[in-house]
């Protein structure tokens, strides 16, 4: 019975099933929590953290570590005015915004691009008027920031007199206005030099994703165990039906004169509806 087509195809759709739980829902879900609580302790550690020089954080590095996004960084320099940025397609609010950028030369050698915050546009792609940033030398606070990506495709483009970008990315913004960045980019803390609407600090919620890798670990475990169950549901019944089908045949069969004049037992007449499945003994 259990290797009919239909039991050999849902036992292969079971362990292929826990065999994705295990190897890539599951793993999926549990590595978005590890990283979400790992940003949450990052952001939650630098929150009352003494600023620290930005060239400590990432002076000599091509890439941002791991451990340095969200620390709070200190640096004195200039702001290049004339090479500011917009990020579009952002959101403040509910909103529609853009996201200012420019690049800010520090004393320490590097050049770093500051995110200055938000501002409000009516539509999308119609860019609103905002303050400049403060010319002459300046010192300001912000929080390091990991590189978005960029994808092919959607690089930087001249719009509204202004270079405009959908994401983040130094390494694409740096090119196009002739600037070598440090990599990734600071965003400006509240009540800075140059600051405009802030970004806020995401909210410190590690989200359901703990939740939904167990689920997947559950139910990776369920599929095989809810196959054998039905195997075993499949067996008791047969069994429970042969047997009551070998009971009603023997007495159908056995000798008796009254038998054309008394009523056929219930098991002899269950017997009889089992036939097509069974066959009759002796045949």
């Amino acid at each position: 019975m259990i290797f009919q087509p239909r039991w050999i195809a849902l036992a292969i759709a079971a362990v292929a099933f826990t065999a994705l739980c295990w190897s890539v829902l599951a793993p999926w879900q549990l590595g978005k929590n590890s990283s979400t609580s790992h940003r949450n302790q990052q952001i939650a550690d630098s929150v009352n953290a003494a600023p620290v020089p930005a060239a400590q954080v990432l002076g000599g590095r091509a890439d941002v570590p791991k451990d340095a996004e969200w620390r709070r960084v200190v640096l004195t320099g200039q702001y290049l005015a004339e090479k500011q940025s917009l990020a579009r397609l952002r959101n403040q609010d509910g909103k529609p915004a853009y996201e200012v950028l420019v690049p800010f030369a520090a004393n320490d050698g590097a050049t770093y691009l500051v995110d200055r915050g938000f501002v409000k546009t009516p539509t999308g792609g119609v860019v609103p008027e905002f303050a400049p940033p403060p010319s002459g030398t300046v010192t300001i606070q912000a929080r390091v920031r990991a590189p978005e990506k960029t994808d092919p495709g959607r690089g930087p483009r001249t719009e509204a007199g202004y270079l405009q970008v959908f994401a983040i990315d130094p390494s694409a913004i740096g090119p196009a206005q002739g600037v070598a960045f440090a990599p990734g980019y600071l965003n400006l803390d509240e009540d800075q030099p140059g600051g405009l609407d802030p970004v806020p600090l995401p909210m410190l919620d590690a989200g359901p994703y703990l939740s939904y890798g167990l689920q997947w670990l559950a139910f990776g475990i369920m599929a095989p165990l809810a196959i054998g169950y039905f195997v075993w549901s499949e067996v008791r019944r047969r069994r429970e039906e042969k047997a009551v089908f070998d009971a009603g045949t023997t007495d159908a069969d056995a000798p008796d004169t009254e038998a054309e004049t008394s009523e056929v037992s219930p098991e002899a007449a269950r017997a009889a509806r089992l036939a097509d499945r069974y066959g009759r003994k002796g045949q």
